[in-house]
């Protein structure tokens, strides 16, 4: 069996977020830390690779139990599904994420744009000697259009593909994406999702019934805007 569903979603930033990207000139006084932008709009992204790494890595830990993480060959079959692995046999990713691009940059027209700098402040405990820094962040309260294709191979593992992206999704809301996460930054929430068969056929109802499924990620909250 073949076929494609498009998953879409809003990714909304609760806390400021940072993913970095790079640097090419650094004059006296800029920003040490900049966030990845899209280098025609100049607006802050979320790869997918990021969004991808992070929910197998959560999904992969909840299975395993464990802090420490087995290496990824090791997946158990459904994490292998959705993310992919090399070892043999080896497996196409189930799961295709695009670059989220910002959806409403027009909201901080007013406020200075999209980005914020915060300013921190590193201690030596020996030396008392301060090393401060800027980090650039997304600002609360930005929105990302996420798409995600999942390619149908085997219909009877559908379902619960489905489940475990729900989980990775949930664990997700209480942990982080980006850097900096234990110190705040990176909560966001995934919501306003839709589910649609653009290849293929499934029964009727199916694509109602996947995008509840997904829906269910919604009720692990940690913050809210």
């Amino acid at each position: 069996m073949f076929g494609k569903i498009l998953i879409k979603s809003k990714i909304k930033v609760v806390t400021g977020m940072h993913i970095g990207g790079s640097n090419n000139f650094s004059a006296i006084g800029s920003v040490d830390a900049v966030v990845i932008k899209d280098a025609m709009t100049k607006l802050p992204i979320i790869p997918g690779s990021s969004l991808k790494g992070k929910l197998r890595t959560l999904l992969a830990r909840s299975e395993q139990n464990s802090i420490k993480l087995k290496d990824i060959n090791e997946d158990s079959e459904g994490v292998k599904r959705l993310f992919g692995t090399s070892s043999k046999p080896i497996m196409k990713s189930r799961l295709q994420f695009s670059d989220a691009f910002m959806s409403n940059a027009e909201s901080f027209k007013n406020v200075g744009g999209p980005t914020e700098v915060k300013f921190e402040n590193g201690i030596n405990r020996l030396t008392s000697v301060a090393n401060p820094r800027q980090i650039e962040r997304v600002a609360r309260g930005a929105e990302f259009d996420l798409a995600i294709v999942y390619d149908i191979e085997e219909e009877s593992e559908i379902k619960l593909d489905f489940e475990n992206l729900s989980k990775a999704i949930g664990l997700l809301h209480m942990d982080y994406l980006g850097g900096h996460g234990t110190r705040g930054y990176g909560r966001v929430k995934l919501g306003d999702f839709s589910v649609q068969v653009v290849d293929g056929s499934l029964g009727e109802g199916m694509e109602d019934e996947l995008c509840e499924i997904l829906r269910g990620a919604e009720k692990y909250e940690l913050l809210s805007i």
